[in-house]
């Protein structure tokens, strides 16, 4: 059986690795990544705790695959999102002032 740090210290890992990709990054992109990988960590400690605390292993599965599903519906608006800024913006930076003040 494995030790329950071990997932636990990875999950840490990849939420740390997200919010830094999140709170350190400009381009729509990279925090669109970082966002992904922070619900990466999220879907593991669900299988994590699926498997220490309850009885089966479908309580954690099942919550990863509707969280998975999630991730699938926000990616796909966020990106059309994006897709729509860089039309009208010409480009994806966060942290730039918006064209309407020129």
């Amino acid at each position: 059986m494995i030790h329950l740090w071990l997932p636990l210290a990875l999950t840490a890992a990849l939420f740390g690795v997200g919010l830094y990709g999140v709170l350190a990054r400009r381009n729509a992109v990279l925090v669109l990544v970082g966002v992904e990988i922070m619900l990466g960590a999220a879907g593991l400690l669900l299988i994590t705790s699926g498997v220490k605390f309850t009885d089966s292993v479908l309580a954690g599965q099942s919550l990863t695959v509707f969280l998975i599903t999630i991730a699938a519906a926000e990616i796909a608006v966020a990106l059309g999102l994006i897709v729509l800024v860089y039309r009208s913006r010409g480009n994806i930076d966060v942290s730039a002032p918006r064209g309407d003040d020129e």
